[in-house]
């Protein structure tokens, strides 16, 4: 049975061990640095008990005290490297005094012992994903082996009452065994943290008693001891947080995420804002007017380049000479009318400048006609700006721009007196980002009165 148990031992050690290896956080074939501190320092102070055998008449507790009575007489240092976030290996050395209870009647002893435990340590608060939960508290788990020489430093004379009473005065014995426990832990700054480790640790080739003697023959072979110390841990390296709270990102999670950001953008690239059948990634001009026939690149069809698309053109045309062979003079006055103040007729700008393109110069000849056809006719010259620069230099630049075509309109015989500069400023209808989309907006418009 005994040997079962340290062979079981081994085996949770490499097992742990090969988990380890297999965590899905490390990347060992990329070479690329790990995101948190591998190696922590710990050094301890506490208590502790053996809890059996004993001799006949020794015994370390007081059992008038609820704990037994407390005495710090066990003292640790060690190491541990954590091969992964969740899982790791710990080696350490103890010093442990037993010594008789003075305030009861058992007989005086005293031993020493020096113990050297190598472990697999589990980072349980990562393991149960419980990190963010718990915050500045953490939980190791641990499990190995223990190997440690007693030697009994008092020399208490010949027992009677004892079957095998001498007392092993000065004489070491090698024991090996298993040790497995818990240590709770608080993060007091980004390197320190405190804890309690609490540990128990079995021994099979343990001929002495925690007294010095020889165990009787019932429980010879065996040993069983209690540990619970107080301490402190460093971790080392290149990251400012201590390894066992170290943020490791989930790659996997990262994936995921760039997955869902790639798809997202398709979808938005497959968009069609405008309904023209040209997906917004590949649509130039995503705000046409639904119904007009638009290029392969979203643009709305104007062949001869005067800014009014084909379709709108034509629409136009065919409205006037309606007017002309169905309607009376003020009905054709008034389709002509309608169509300019929708703004279907604009006179358009490049950035910065208050001169209208030589493709809008159609635009203003047909509003100079409608002007002369219709004499006791008023307009509103509206002026307009995109939304790059200054707020208070773009509402200047929209109404230079809309007295700039009144100039051209008065030059051509038009009575001032009929026209009106409105400065509108920035048109913010418009993404801003998109050049297409503000040379739209650099524009004056009209309405007539």
């Amino acid at each position: 049975m005994k040997k079962k148990l340290l062979f079981l031992s081994i085996g949770l050690l490499t097992l742990g061990n090969v988990s380890a290896q297999n965590d899905p956080n490390e990347d060992k074939e990329s070479g690329e640095e790990t995101p948190y501190n591998r190696w922590t320092i710990e050094a301890s102070a506490g208590q502790s008990k053996g809890m059996r055998p004993y001799s006949t008449g020794y015994y370390s507790s007081n059992p008038d005290n609820v704990l037994g009575s407390i005495n710090f007489n066990s003292f640790s240092l060690g190491a541990r490297y954590m091969l992964s976030p969740k899982f790791g290996v710990r080696l350490d050395g103890t010093f442990d005094k037993f010594e008789n209870n003075t305030k009861t009647d058992s007989k005086p002893f005293e031993v020493n012992q020096l113990r050297f435990d190598l472990q697999g340590v589990v980072n349980a608060s990562r393991l149960l994903n419980l990190e963010e939960v718990i915050g500045r508290f953490g939980l190791l788990g641990h499990f190995g082996v223990s190997y440690s020489r007693m030697t009994p430093k008092l020399d208490t004379g010949y027992d009677y009452d004892l079957e095998s009473p001498p007392s092993n005065y000065d004489r070491t014995e090698n024991n090996i065994g298993i040790v497995f426990g818990l240590t709770p832990q608080f993060r007091v700054i980004d390197r320190l943290a405190i804890f309690l480790d609490v540990s128990t640790v079995y021994n099979f080739r343990q001929h002495f008693a925690w007294d010095g003697h020889y165990s009787s023959q019932d429980e010879n072979l065996q040993g069983q001891l209690l540990t619970a110390k107080l301490g402190l841990s460093y971790s080392f390296g290149s990251e400012k947080m201590h390894g066992d709270w170290g943020v490791i990102e989930d790659k996997r999670m990262e994936e995921i995420d760039q997955l869902d950001k790639r798809i997202g953008e398709l979808e938005t690239m497959m968009n069609d804002a405008d309904k023209d059948g040209v997906p917004d990634y590949l649509d130039v001009e995503n705000n046409s007017i639904a119904g007009v026939a638009v290029d392969t690149k979203g643009r709305m069809v104007d062949l001869n380049q005067n800014g009014i698309p084909d379709e709108l053109e034509k629409f136009v045309n065919q409205s006037v000479q309606q007017g002309v062979t169905q309607s009376t003079g003020a009905a054709k006055s008034e389709v002509v009318k309608e169509l300019i103040n929708e703004g279907y007729i604009a006179v358009f700008f490049d950035f910065g400048s208050t001169k209208p393109t030589l493709a809008s110069t159609e635009n203003v000849a047909f509003i100079l006609n409608y002007m002369r056809n219709n004499p006791s006719a008023t307009a509103d010259i509206t002026g307009y700006a995109d939304e790059i620069g200054n707020t208070d230099f773009n509402k200047s630049l929209s109404g230079k721009r809309a007295e700039n075509i009144r100039d051209v309109l008065i030059k051509a015989g038009i009575d001032g007196s009929r026209l009106t500069i409105v400065p509108a400023g920035e048109d913010t209808s418009v993404d801003k980002n998109s050049d297409m989309a503000r040379r739209l907006v650099r524009k004056a418009t009209f309405h007539i009165k």
